[in-house]
């Protein structure tokens, strides 16, 4: 096996990793921050956390990679992972909402850091491949979409009398099997020059039609599916759906965020960027439509598949997207300040999913995402057209 597709396998795998984690804290912080807030619409707080703690920390993540490399920054973010947890798993111990919320800020740099992996698949690969190596390891998030809801369900009960405290003890062993996989990943590091030189000023870059698509698709791709998703067990649990359904549920969610990941990148070279981007805002759109349908199992069920799916088409296409807006000298801050955008949109998506679901219920939710998703649509439009319009030029 060639070193590219060695380091974008061993990508994979930390992906996965990195999606059990998320998979689990999905699944249950909601929960675990329902049990322990005195005031209920704080319930989401612990995982708004999570994602404050990536928002804080991605951008000085990304200037670490650039001056130590892929591997360095990789690692620091899974030791993070680990002292989360067992924060975490401590907090519900000892029944402590605020310690909960404060293991999950230390847990969002772990998220941070995994954000990268997409990125450092691209950076040794022919500019053919990128949209097929970013795709290819997101694939290794289907992973965290069957172990990850099943070690829920199967250590939630783990410690005796505190509940939810075994979910967190088990990801420390996840994080560590990512700190063995990462001794072996070998991305070449900038040259010299290249870590000096700081390139065009973000305005700059930020100007171009294909950054600002880029990062809105990004935001709207990722705070769409966060604030569905992290309502989801809460709405579940709501119409009397038992947690192994809800489970059930995520897991499947998932999946549909990540299986497609094995097509993508064909799909966005053989039809174009614009028309998959488009594709998931079409999806994210039917996932609304049937999550207003019903509150049965199965409504809940398709909706969350369809908002993976949905996801996905948007996700690998604004990441590779954003790969043509920049050089090598420009990726830390560019790919920063996308991901900090991203992690921004995350931490209003999931902290307003608790109290809007606590006070207008869940299809006022799903109604609530449908201008975020013409406002992306509108701006692939726009892209296209500029394209379609320089071409004609040329």
């Amino acid at each position: 096996m060639d070193q590219t597709r060695k380091n974008v396998a061993l990508l994979s795998a930390c992906q996965g990793l990195l999606l059990i984690n998320n998979s689990v804290l999905i699944t249950i912080t909601g929960l675990a921050g329902y049990a322990l807030a005195a005031d209920k619409t704080l319930a989401t707080l612990p995982a708004t956390m999570y994602f404050l703690g990536s928002a804080l920390t991605t951008l000085p993540v990304s200037f670490m990679m650039k001056r130590f490399g892929r591997r360095a920054g990789f690692t620091l973010g899974a030791v993070c992972a680990i002292l989360g947890s067992l924060l975490c798993a401590w907090a519900v111990y000892t029944h402590n909402f605020w310690l909960l919320c404060a293991g999950g800020l230390v847990l969002g740099i772990y998220f941070a850091a995994g954000q990268y992996y997409r990125f450092a698949a691209a950076d040794a690969v022919p500019a053919g491949f990128k949209s097929k190596a970013i795709s290819l390891v997101l694939a290794g998030g289907i992973v965290g979409g069957f172990i990850g809801p099943e070690t829920s369900r199967l250590t939630k009960d783990l410690v005796t009398d505190h509940t939810y405290a075994g979910p967190y003890l088990a990801l420390i062993v996840f994080a560590l099997l990512a700190i063995v996989v990462l001794r072996w990943l070998d991305i070449p590091p900038l040259s010299e020059v290249e870590r000096k030189a700081s390139g065009r000023p973000l305005a700059e870059i930020a100007r171009q039609p294909a950054f600002i698509v880029a990062v809105l698709c990004g935001m709207v791709g990722y705070g769409v599916m966060n604030f569905l998703m992290t309502a989801t067990p809460l709405a579940m649990m709501a119409c009397r759906h038992p947690f192994g359904d809800a489970t059930f549920v995520i897991q499947w969610h998932l999946v549909g965020m990540f299986a497609p990941s094995f097509v993508t990148g064909a799909l966005i070279q053989r039809f174009g960027l614009m028309k998959i981007m488009l594709t998931g805002v079409a999806l994210n759109v039917v996932c609304v439509v049937i999550a207003l349908a019903g509150v049965d199992v199965m409504n809940f069920w398709l909706a969350l598949i369809l908002l993976g799916v949905g996801w996905n088409f948007m996700y690998v296409g604004a990441t590779s997207l954003l790969t043509e807006s920049h050089t090598p000298a420009e990726r830390a801050k560019a790919q920063g300040v996308n991901d900090a955008a991203i992690f921004i949109t995350m931490v209003v998506s999931s902290l307003s999913s608790g109290a809007l679901f606590t006070q207008q219920g869940w299809q006022t939710m799903n109604l609530a995402v449908v201008p975020f998703l013409a406002l992306a649509a509108a701006g692939i439009a726009w892209l296209a057209f500029q394209r379609r319009r320089a071409a004609q030029a040329a």
